[in-house]
């Protein structure tokens, strides 16, 4: 019997979220990983998304992270999938071995082509992210999300041409779009009128990335073509070396964003993590979201065990 969350009357009621992690390069990462995990778990997420690197080149570490999530937790696991990196029947065996293993959800993404690479230097591989949601649907029943880039993606010809692309994702069968973390809700909103007035009309989810350091959001910004607007900027200014400060902004700064958000009607949120679990757990709690702990027979308490299987160490 899976336990709800426990909501106050209009407080976190009707709210959904997912986590997305990237895989660990070593043990210190892979604990921390797991800390986050058990962490956000008992918040019942509608998935968790595991990410692939740039090219495709933490391929087998994020299959390990999947492999123990679906072993050792409850959670329901997105995995990553992306069209650059691997031959068409490589990527389609990967998927076949998540529907043999019981995954339904999956994160179906172009990928970075390989750094001075071609795209696709053989033709072996899928050419977008279109031909490769269009070819999952000879795998099995899958609930595909894809990305969205409401400040439309870099090497996109135009925002139009941009939208079209989506749309075409949609089309061929994914079931919801996760946006690209941005920090200004406007521009969300207008995309997604954009979206509506061209039929898209699958939950556009908005992505949220928490601020841990500035720095290294300016450099992600800097390469998805997200805008950091002058005000968040000056909010960081002199933080680089004050972290607790660092931390209460970048809390105040994500939890103004999803309330903002939510006030408009926004229902379901994509949380980066970047496998850091306290920022987030903060924004959710601001959200209403609560682990849930109603009683067991017994006296025992129901919270992170129903959603973690077993205690192995990280």
């Amino acid at each position: 019997m899976e336990c709800s969350q426990a909501t106050e009357p209009g407080d976190g009621a009707g709210i959904q979220v997912s986590f997305e992690f990237f895989p660990p390069s070593d043990a210190a990462m892979a604990a921390q990983l797991w800390a986050s995990v058990q962490r956000l778990a008992p918040l019942h997420p509608r998935f968790v998304s595991v990410t692939y690197g740039a090219d495709g080149s933490t391929r087998e570490r994020t299959h390990a992270v999947i492999r123990r999530m679906q072993a050792e937790t409850a959670l329901t696991v997105a995995p990553h999938l992306t069209s650059i990196g691997a031959r068409r029947d490589e990527v389609l065996d990967v998927a076949a071995c998540y529907a043999a293993e019981g995954i339904r959800h999956l994160v179906a993404l172009r990928g970075d082509a390989p750094a001075g690479g071609d795209d696709d230097a053989s033709g072996a591989g899928f050419s977008d992210a279109i031909e490769l949601v269009q070819a999952l649907q000879s795998i099995g029943e899958f609930d595909i999300s894809v990305a969205a880039y409401p400040e439309v993606h870099p090497r996109a010809r135009s925002a139009r041409a941009d939208l079209d692309h989506l749309k075409r994702k949609i089309d061929a069968g994914a079931t919801r779009a996760i946006t690209q973390f941005f920090f200004d809700n406007d521009v969300y909103f207008l995309f997604r009128d954009a979206c509506d007035a061209i039929d898209i009309t699958v939950p556009i989810v908005p992505g949220i990335l928490p601020v841990t350091r500035f720095p290294q959001i300016v450099q992600f910004a800097a390469r998805c073509g997200t805008r950091i607007p002058a005000r968040i900027a000056k909010r960081f200014e002199g933080l680089d070396e004050d972290p607790d400060t660092r931390r209460r902004v970048s809390a105040a700064v994500a939890i103004e964003q999803v309330d903002s958000l939510r006030r408009q009607g926004v229902q379901e949120f994509h949380f980066y993590t970047l496998n850091r679990a306290e920022l987030t757990y903060a924004i959710c709690h601001a959200l209403g979201l609560r682990p849930c702990c109603s009683a067991l027979p017994g006296g025992e308490r129901r919270g992170e065990a129903t959603v973690l299987r077993t205690t192995h160490s990280a």
